[in-house]
This record gives structure tokens, sequence and C-alpha cells, in this order.
């Protein structure tokens, strides 16, 4: 029998009804039954890859997914080494806005390809659901005022209607995209109360929900039991295009749940505890599965905040199965009945339903973690791995502050910084002052019980009269309007705003760096005496200067903390023996005089529970109640008409001649463009923020003739080439190793030795024809799915990364854009190699008939002669990726191969 023979049998002896319990019925492809068919044991499989199978099983057409796809997933053994790669097809793609416009080019310019080639333009078109926020480009330029929520929106319509504009034609000329406008709420937020389905039909066959994301925190929707996660831009045009995805067979950690959270612990704290410890177990690129008893005190809301934080602590998923606290959520969250008892149906009848209790199912390895150990913290300065107990913070801060910056410190002498007075509003800014206090992210405002704790603390202390340091910038950007409707039928958002927490946009703001401007005078207060100033926020990122350029130190922490940390107007406070400040009779207040109790923050979360508040919220059309962008005119047509004018919108250059080049083949007389440390952040490689003057991509603007106060920043510009490139590795905390005792994007010319920005050096290369690698430690690319920290990569002409580690999304990205990840081998580590920027590289091994993982040779040749031969090995580590980076990329490949399904056009 041929393999498409085998396939169709497969599928025809798992073809099963599903009685749906309203008197409806629905074929399905049973997993359980594969374990006859394979003599498998199925229930022996972690639930997370049984999802996984369950797609394999029903994609099986005997072309590019194959009857041995199925049998290698079944027979999955917990401690094998894994050498197979698996199809997986999702059911959906959500789409934010920050690297959502850019796929939205790529597949234009993909498209214009295919019309130029002779085929339709349908042919380029969404195949599964599109759902797409716009919610990364809200700025925090007006707060704690009661219309900084309409003045924030309409500048931001204001600001961004030239890409809004494309997206609107994008959305209508792809079709199969549901769109959120600006207001609408987080994509992350939005997807878990509104968007996830909680079952998928497609020809009349139901399966689970399924979905990858262009923004890392896709993940986020393992916490309601659907298989999904971030990819990053690259990926998701494939899986836009019904494409499957080819990943590698993944270890599955087993994380063993026990205990209840005690009173006082919040979602927050748990997820900070959890981050802290997967990162040091070291789960990068594994699914991660929580199941055990512990699970029953979790609900959604806490799971989800666990889950969205898995890019964080490295996995590609942190998963909780569908059970009895997922039906709640459903209910409390507006779905309808019926949906909900399909749910339950479709899911017990494929052994999908329920966490596993211990030894149910073979892990990997197994993780414990008893809920009972989880104590308030924080995590900072400057990564969210970085856990410190709440009661060790004053202590931990003033050692980092006086630590060495060769350690991480900040090297300062913390004079006079435990001289603060509780009463006094007005004093002279020191290291350790927060400068922004800000209520953000879909991590926590996902959860209703942080939010209500926000409220109830903030009602608190508004009762004793204290306010926040006038030094603070307090901010509330929740991710979706159900929060608002809550916290104002509880009696909450008045002291929320009575503290400056007054309601700014409904994005992700601060969190992504659009925490907006300080006051100049506190801003050039922190210049003129290089202050350390601080920010606390409820986010899951804290990356150097991605808060804020003038912040050098960032906490996340949990909603209530947050506006505690504004009360108390610096980190340097020890909470149990120090006041927040001074009530109306003078009288100091504590933390824990206003912290909620138990029995307050239960009677909040029965009100906020009510599923009225959802039904209400997500019954408007966002975009005909918002007249700013329903004035943005609708474009018509199948192709995009560019203009050759715009500093905001260029078509993408991905298919060009020079970019769909192989890159397999020996590098020889490379020079380092960069060599970094470990840590480096996607914040690092990416340009975020704000463009400023004087930098390529601030001079590239002026010499088109724009002002420097429509700069905007770079998120805006995302889709302008040009000015990306111009920014890649310029963030200001950026320390090349090639430039001793210097930050930012800068770097050493060889063989001159002449220190220039990033960009002119890699123009100076260019010229030269020079081929260019990066040179960095451990953790590479850490943070957002960031598609364009592999893009900018490509087009400073970048041909290889050789790093101690990569991070998953980020090593895929560079695969996606024909850039090579090679790891150096056998535990050696780039200050091993001891590079001063002199040597020339040679990578030899390269060619076109690589194999996976295969080992390669780097030579560096030294300025004195002498030679240093270094393994490595090339991180391509399945057979598509090696078809990816044959044809320069992704888009290249997708390109030729749908144009060889088309066939030969009629001229």
């Amino acid at each position: 029998m041929n393999s498409t023979g085998e396939a169709a049998a497969l599928r025809s002896q798992t073809l099963r009804k599903v009685d749906l319990g309203d008197g409806r019925t629905l074929d399905y492809f049973s997993v359980p039954a594969l374990g006859d068919i394979f003599n498998g044991s199925i229930s022996r499989l972690p639930v997370s890859l049984r999802i996984v199978l369950e797609s394999v099983l029903r994609n099986c057409d005997g072309r590019k997914v194959l009857a041995s796809h199925v049998e290698a997933l079944v027979n999955w053994r917990s401690k094998a080494t894994r050498d197979e790669e698996i199809p997986f097809t999702i059911g959906r793609v959500i789409l934010n806005c920050a690297a959502g416009i850019p796929v939205l080019g790529d597949l234009t310019a993909i498209r214009s390809a295919m019309i130029e080639r002779g085929h339709p333009a349908d042919m380029i078109r969404p195949r599964v659901p599109v759902d797409m926020a716009l919610d990364h480009t809200l700025t925090v330029d007006y707060h704690a005022r009661p219309d900084a929520l309409r003045l924030n929106t309409a500048l931001d319509i204001s600001r961004n209607a030239e890409r809004y504009r494309f997206v609107k034609w994008a959305a209508k000329a792809f079709g199969g995209i549901r769109l959120f406008p600006p207001g609408s709420g987080i994509l992350h937020q939005l997807n878990l109360e509104l968007l996830a389905p909680g079952y998928l039909v497609k020809d009349g066959v139901c399966f689970p929900d399924t979905l990858v994301g262009s923004d890392s925190h896709s993940c986020m929707i393992a916490g309601l039991g659907t298989v999904g996660w971030g990819v990053g831009g690259i990926e998701v045009q494939a899986a836009m295009l019904g494409q499957p995805m080819f990943m590698a067979m993944p270890d599955v950690v087993g994380v063993h749940v026990t205990g209840a959270l005690r009173p006082g612990v919040t979602g927050t704290d748990l997820v900070l505890h959890v981050t802290d410890m997967l990162r040091k177990a070291k789960v990068v690129g594994a699914f991660v599965e929580f199941f055990g008893a512990g699970l029953a005190n979790l609900g959604v809301p806490d799971r989800a905040t666990v889950a969205n934080m898995a890019v964080e602590y490295g996995a590609t998923i942190g998963y909780f199965a569908v059970d009895e606290q997922t039906l709640a959520y459903l209910r409390q969250t507006g779905r309808s009945e019926d949906l909900v008892r399909a749910t339950e149906s479709i899911y017990r009848a494929q052994g999908f339903f329920g966490a596993p209790r211990p030894g149910d199912v073979d892990y990997s390895r197994t993780i414990e973690l008893d809920l009972s150990t989880v104590e308030a913290s924080v995590a900072g300065p400057k990564r969210p791995q970085d856990k410190i107990p709440l009661n060790l913070l004053k202590e931990q801060f003033l050692d980092t502050l006086a630590a060495p910056v060769a350690s991480g410190g900040y090297g300062k002498v913390p004079s006079g910084i435990m001289a603060r007075d509780a009463a006094s509003d007005q004093h002279r800014l020191r290291d350790g002052d927060i400068v922004i206090a800000a209520i953000t992210s879909c991590t926590n405002t996902s959860n209703p019980g942080v939010m209500l704790a926000a409220g109830l603390l903030a009602k608190k202390a508004v009762s004793r009269g204290l306010k926040p340091k006038s030094w603070v910038k307090t901010s509330l950007t929740p991710g979706s309007t159900v929060v608002s409707r809550y916290l104002e039928e509880a009696d909450l958002q008045s002291s929320l705003d009575a503290l400056g927490f007054s309601v700014a946009g409904y994005s992700c703001a601060t969190c992504v760096g659009a925490s907006g401007p300080l006051e100049p005078a506190i801003e050039s207060e922190i210049a003129k005496n290089d202050l350390v100033g601080c920010a606390v926020l409820s986010g899951n990122r804290n990356f150097e200067a991605r808060i804020h350029p003038a912040v050098r130190a960032s906490f996340l922490a949990s909603p209530p903390l947050v506006v505690a940390f504004a009360l108390a107007g610096r980190v340097d406070i020890e909470f149990a023996s120090e006041p927040l400040g001074l009530d109306i009779d003078a009288q100091p207040v504590f933390l824990r005089d206003i912290w909620p109790t138990p029995s307050e923050l239960a009677q909040a979360q029965a009100l906020a529970s009510n599923p009225k508040f959802y039904l209400e919220a997500y019954s408007h059309d966002f975009a005909a109640e918002n007249p700013d962008w329903s004035a943005i005119p609708q474009i018509e047509g199948e192709i995009y008409p560019w203009d050759p004018d715009s500093t905001y919108l260029k078509e993408p250059p991905f298919l060009e001649p020079m970019s769909t080049v192989s890159p397999l083949r020996p590098i020889l007389g490379a020079r380092a463009l960069a060599v970094l440390g470990d840590s480096v952040t996607t914040d690092h490689i990416s340009p975020i923020g704000s463009i400023r003057q004087g930098t390529p991509a601030g001079s590239y603007l002026r010499e088109l003739q724009v002002s420097p106060r429509d700069f905007n920043n770079f998120g805006a510009r995302r889709m302008n080439h040009e000015i990306m490139v111009r920014g890649g590795f310029s963030n200001q905390r950026l320390r090349n190793l090639l430039v001793p005792g210097k930050e930012g994007g800068v770097t050493a010319h060889q063989p001159d030795g002449e220190t220039m920005s990033i960009y002119d050096a890699a123009e100076r290369y260019r010229k030269g024809q020079v081929p260019l690698v990066i040179f960095a430690g451990q953790e590479y690319g850490t943070g957002s799915a960031r598609d364009w920290a592999a893009k900018v990569t490509k087009l400073l002409g970048v041909t290889a990364v050789i790093a101690e580690g990569f991070e998953r999304i980020h090593r895929s990205n560079l695969v996606g854009m024909g850039v090579l990840p090679c790891q150096l081998a056998g535990g050696t580590r780039v200050s091993d190699l001891f590079l001063d920027g002199t040597e020339s590289f040679d990578v030899v091994g390269l060619g076109e008939d690589v194999r996976v993982r295969q080992p390669l040779q780097l030579i560096i040749e030294r300025a004195g002669g002498d030679r240093t031969e270094v393994p490595l090995i090339l991180r391509l580590d399945t057979l598509a990726e090696l078809d990816y980076v044959r044809s320069g990329g992704i888009m290249p490949f997708m390109l030729d191969e749908l144009a060889a399904k088309a066939g030969t056009p009629d001229r």
C-alpha cells in the first residue's frame, strides 16, 4: 500500500462519532483507537502530546503528514533521544499588531510574486480562521486624568493611521481575518475571554482547539486547555496558509502540583515562583505539563497567568488540561451551555479530559510544585526569572546598587538612601525611587483576583488619605473592557482613579515599552545625577531599557503591590517595618493595614464572576463605536498600492534575489559584527522604543524631512525595513565586547579598528563583500517572539549566529530568515575563545548536503597568525528547516512550493 493509501486506511479505522449532549453528533478521529493499531500505550502519553497526535492523525494525507509520523508520536518514549520531526497542523491563528502587521506585509509580497508568476491572487489567503487585535501601539502619553483613555486612543489612531489603513485593506483583501481595532483589548486576554471556542469543527469533523500566534505570549491560552504557543511572524505565515509546522519531537516535563496558595499570596507571586523554578530547571524548548491534586485549587485565571509566562521560563508551552475548572471558566465568561457540554463530551471521548494523577503518565522528568511554599515576591531588576522575596527586596536592591557593573550591578554608593521620610512628598530624586508604577499586561489584567485585590487595596488607601508620591507616573491599561466593568460594579475603579490609576487604554502599553514620557524635570534629574530610577509593573518583561530609556531597574509585581509601591515611591522599602505613608491623622500606615482580607477578596470575586460582564462587553461592535477608526478609509484591490514616499510602509524585500540565496556553503574570512554575553534578548537585537535623533534611523528620517517629533517608535515603523535595519542591535544597554566599556549599538570595524555604529560597520563590510557572524552566550534571543530580531540580522548581512545556546522562538526565526544558528559544542563558552575583534573566521562543513544538527568546525584566524579550531553544531533541527534554509528562508520556500502546487499557468 502506498503512503496515501496508508493514510486513508488509518483515518478510516479511527473515524468515530461523538454525542455532543444537545441532540447533535459530530465525527472525530479517535486518538485512543490508535493504541490498538500501533500497539502503543496512548494513555501513558502526556495530555498535551495526545492533542498534537490528534492533529497529526486528522491531517494524515500520505503526502506531507504520513502514517509514520502518527506511529512515531504514538510510540513517544519519555526518556528517548529525540530525532523525529512532527508535522503539527493548527486549527487557527491569532495576530497581534506589532508582529501581525509585518506578517500581512510579507503575505502581500508573496501574493505580488505569485501574480507576477501568473497565478491568481486568492491562492495567498488564510486557510484557517485568523483573529487580529491592534493592541501594541497605544502609548501612555496621558495618565492620571479622567480623559486619558479617550486622548491616548485618539492619539494612537492618529499616529498609526497609515498602518491601520493597510490593515483595513489586508483584512478585506485576504478575507478570513476577524479584526479588533484599537481599544478592544489585548489579544491574549481577548483570546481567553472571547475567542477560544473550546473546540473546532471543519468539514463535519470536530477537534480540540489548537493555535499559534505572532506574539510569544500566545501560550497563555494553554491555561484554558488549548495547545498553542507563539512562533513569531515568520512561521505564522506558513500556518495561515494551512501549512503544517514541522517541530522536533519534544521532551515533556511534568510539574506535580500539590497544596494551595496561602492567604495573601497572589497568582502573580505564583508565576514569578514558577518562572524562577523552571528557568533554573532548564526547560528551554520543552513542553511543560502541570498535573496533580493541587490543580483543583487553581482556577483558569491563575493557570493562564502561569501559562502566559512559559516563554519567560523558556518552555514552548505550560499546559493545563481541560477539567471542571475549565468548564466553570467557560460558563463564567458567557460561553453557551451547549458549547460547554460539547467541549466536555469531545475531550472526554478523546481521553483528553482531566489532569493526570501521579503515575498515570510518563514524563521526561518531573518537578515538584507545592503551592503552599509560594511567597509574596517581585522579580528584577533586569530579568523576569530573577525572583526576589518581598521581605528581601530592600536588602537585595541595595546590594545590587553597590555591586560592580561587570557583575550585573550598578556600581553606586548608596549613601543616604536609608533616610526616607514617609510623610514627605518633596525631595531630590535618589537611586531606588520609583518613577513608573503601571498595572499593565495580559499576564495579570486577565486575572480578576489580582485586579480586584489592587482595587480593594486602593480603596483602603484612599480611606486612610494616602496618595502616590508626586514623582511616580501611575497608569492602568487593562487587557479588556471587562476589567473596567467588574471594577466599576465593585465600586473600586473610583478609588484607583483617586490614586492616579485611571484607565489609560485597553492595550499592551508599559510592558512593551510604551510607557510614554516622564516629566522633563524628572528625566533631566535622573540623567544629570546618573540615578537608578525604577519602574514597578504588573507585566511579564523587565529587560534593560525596555520599559523606559531613563529607567535602569524594573521590577515585576502583582497589581496590588504596584499600587503599594506607588504609595511608597521607592523600592528600597521593608514593608514589614516601614510605613507606606501617614494617614489623615498623621499615623503610619503599613502594607498589612490595607492589604485585602480573604473574605473581602472572596466577596469581590463572587460579584466579578457574573457572566453578564463578558456578554455585555463583547456584544459591542468595537469598530462601529470608534469614530476615529471608522474615519480611516477602506482601500480596495487585490494588491496594496505601496506609496514610494511613505516613511511607514515599504514592500518587504525578503523575496528579492539577494535574499533567496542558500547560506549552506563554507563561510570564509568572516568578521565578527558583535560579541555578546548571556541573556541577550530580542529587545537588544530588534529595534524597540522611540527613535532618537543622531542614530542611524533618526538620521535616515531627517534626510527624508521627517521632524524629530514625528519619528514615532520602531514598533510603529516595522513595515519600513530601511528604518528597522538601521536600528538593529541599537539598544542603549547592549554590551558589545568588541568595544569594552561602551554601551549601545556600536562596534569596532576591522581591520582598521574604527569605532562606529553596528549599521555603519555592516554597510562597510557589505561593500567589501566580507561575510559577518555574531557571537553570543547562553539564552540568546530571550523575550518577545519578534521576527524583526531575525530580519535585521539577515538585512545586516549576518550569515551565522554562533552562540552557547538559543531560545526556541528566536532560533526558529533565524532559520526562517535563512540565517544559520550554530551552537558551540562540548560546553565551550564564548569567553573561552578570547576574542578581541581582530580575528577572522571560517565555518567549514557547510554544504547543500548537510544533515540535521550536523557537526561543523569553526576556525579562528588570529591577528598574529595563530589558528584555533572549535567544534560547532548546526542547529537546523528538522528536515523542514533544512528546506527553508536551502531556499534562503521560509518566504521564498513557501512561494516556490505554492507556485509549484498551482502548476504552470495559462498565459
